[in-house]
């Protein structure tokens, strides 16, 4: 007789709420508590003001062309990143591809609209540094050539808002393998497109364009980092970071970065986004840790999107069983924000 041990991130497949069971999306909204806003330039990575949505997001983006890469979708999902949490469901679809950040569009929520300007073609994925040989790669080679799968993970913003979400992609380190690092290499430095006149939010002068985060190498060939390319079987929405953007979910959303277009490697650690900005408040590491504050308001609870009552936040997420170990011999580093 089989019996299944739940680990302490997994969720029963039962507990994932269809995508289509929420459609009033505005009705949805209102009950959420989005936490501390952003006032300034530095006031707090991946949050700001909630704006009101301006017409029916559904129907434009219908009306948008398909993308390129939609074929390759929905993939199989990976029965070991199927569970992402006991009793989580899965967050409703129009939530998570609507009440998020991309500071490239605007410091509010609702950036739906003015992300549809993001051009996903042409795109390229350039993989330099200290390599064997730089690269260039087409996002749809790199595509056809990745091993694509589906992954349940837990997401959960240093505001204090969360979200449970079906990421389609393929892990970061099929990506560091096809980069061929040098062992000089110690970190992977992530770099988002420049485009002001495409993303009017990067003609703000105030902020360090263009977006960057960087992880270890060892973060990097984790089992849990992930590549999204898409998300609830289609391709990656454009507000979401398409065509590909990080997801790591042991660590604050802002590490997520979109839209990326250069992967570094190198021997000296990255200084990210958020951490030139605000230093004393985010730094490189951005564990998640309900026993470190964030110098303004508690990380100890999370408000899950479209639920009603706050929950306990977990170490790591959720997700310490495996990434715990990573953080061994650390203990002078800043590791949580």
């Amino acid at each position: 007789m089989l019996i299944k041990c739940w680990k302490g991130w997994e969720l029963p497949e039962r507990a994932v709420t269809d995508e289509s069971l929420f459609r009033n999306r505005r009705a949805l909204l209102k009950g959420i508590a989005a936490g501390p806003m952003m006032l300034s330039a530095a006031a707090l990575a991946g949050c700001g003001e909630e704006a009101t949505a301006e017409g029916d997001p559904a129907s434009m983006l219908a009306s948008l062309p398909p993308d390129p890469s939609a074929h390759l979708y929905p993939v199989k999902r990976n029965p070991a990143y199927a569970d992402a949490g006991k009793n989580y469901p899965l967050t409703d679809e129009d939530l998570a591809t609507s009440y998020n950040n991309f500071y490239e569009f605007g410091s509010h929520k609702n950036i739906v609209r003015a992300a549809q300007d993001l051009k996903i073609r042409p795109w390229t994925v350039v993989l330099d540094g200290e390599v064997t040989k730089e690269k260039t790669i087409d996002i749809d080679d790199l595509l056809e050539q990745m091993p694509l799968e589906e992954r349940v993970y837990r997401h959960r913003c240093v505001e204090t808002w969360s979200m449970v979400v079906p990421w389609s992609g393929f892990p970061l380190s099929a990506l560091v393998k096809l980069a061929e690092p040098l062992s000089s290499a110690k970190y992977v430095r992530m770099e988002t497109f420049k485009d002001p006149e495409m993303a009017p939010g990067q003609k703000q002068h105030w902020y360090p364009w263009p977006y960057v985060e960087g992880l270890t190498i060892e973060e990097a060939m984790n089992d849990l980092a992930f590549i999204a390319t898409g998300i609830y079987g289609k391709p990656m929405p454009r507000q979401n970071g398409a065509p590909l953007r990080l997801a790591v979910p042991w660590k604050y959303g802002f590490k997520s970065t979109k839209s990326i277009v250069r992967f570094t490697f190198t021997s000296e650690r990255p200084v990210s986004f958020w951490e030139e900005l605000q230093s004393s408040e985010y730094g490189f590491w951005a564990n998640v840790n309900p026993e470190v504050p964030h110098p303004r308001w508690s990380q100890a609870s999370e408000k899950p999107l479209g639920g009603g009552t706050k929950i306990p936040t977990l170490l790591y997420n959720g997700y310490a069983e495996q990434v715990a170990d990573l953080y061994k011999g650390l203990e002078g580093e800043r590791l949580f924000m």
